[in-house]
């Protein structure tokens, strides 16, 4: 593997890191082995409260992000039922709560085909979406009122996998293109069975032809490095 003219490779993104902070670190892990700065890029974004598949580019490879960006990604998320955050997930407290007890497994076999196919879809607020010229969830976090304007996205497939009658909450699979907020998904999937929802759980589960089953674990980066055929730079004579 040559990391310095250019690799493609995948970790799992633990939870409550951001993608930023993950790449950082893989850099810095990368540097310190082979003995310079090593350049690396990620091919999409995970919130930091989301688990699984992020794409790292190093080198020539940088140049294939938007390419890698593109690719059909796959989802599985669990919301909980009857409530909402500011920021469709467990960032923040809930807000506001709904009646639930009229969501059965049926009606939400029956909602679930109407986001199916190219839909318009609001970012949340809190996102990296800009604002002219500055993100969206800097000026929520100052107490600014953010209104954001709906984008065309794709969404192949949405699979119901667990109902859970008794904690109101539904689990499901997502296979959507570029630019599908699953957070947003939560919201309106909430609203459109007359309740409300947010993410309690989400996880990439693939990237492309990238699954979670060819994901470095990030905690053993370091081992699985040490066991892989690098090529090293030529050291520098003293």
């Amino acid at each position: 593997m040559d990391f310095i003219k250019g690799e493609i490779l995948a970790i799992d993104k633990p939870y409550r890191m951001s993608s930023f902070g993950a790449l950082a670190h893989i850099r810095y892990l990368l540097s310190h082995y082979l003995g310079q700065k090593v350049k690396v890029g990620h091919a999409g974004t995970l919130d930091p409260l989301a688990t699984g598949v992020l794409i790292l580019c190093t080198g020539r490879c940088t140049k294939r992000i938007e390419e890698l960006q593109s690719h059909t990604k796959e989802y599985t998320a669990t919301l909980q039922l009857g409530a909402t955050t500011d920021s469709y997930d467990r960032e923040h407290t809930v807000n506001h709560t709904y009646p639930w007890r009229h969501v059965t497994r049926d009606l939400v076999l029956k909602t679930l085909p109407q986001f199916v196919g190219d839909i318009d879809q609001v970012p949340p607020t809190y996102s990296a979406c800009k604002v002219e010229g500055t993100r969206a969830y800097q000026l929520r976090r100052n107490g600014e009122a953010v209104a954001l304007k709906p984008k065309h996205i794709h969404i192949d497939e949405i699979e119901l996998t667990e109902f859970d009658a008794e904690r109101h909450r539904i689990s499901i699979r997502v296979v959507c293109g570029k630019g599908t907020y699953i957070r947003a998904l939560a919201r309106d999937l909430g609203r459109a069975l007359g309740s409300g929802a947010y993410l309690t759980d989400l996880r990439r589960t693939r990237v492309g032809d990238y699954s979670i089953a060819d994901c470095v674990d990030f905690d053993h980066f370091s081992e699985w490095l040490a066991q892989q055929d690098v090529v090293k730079p030529p050291q520098k004579e003293s």
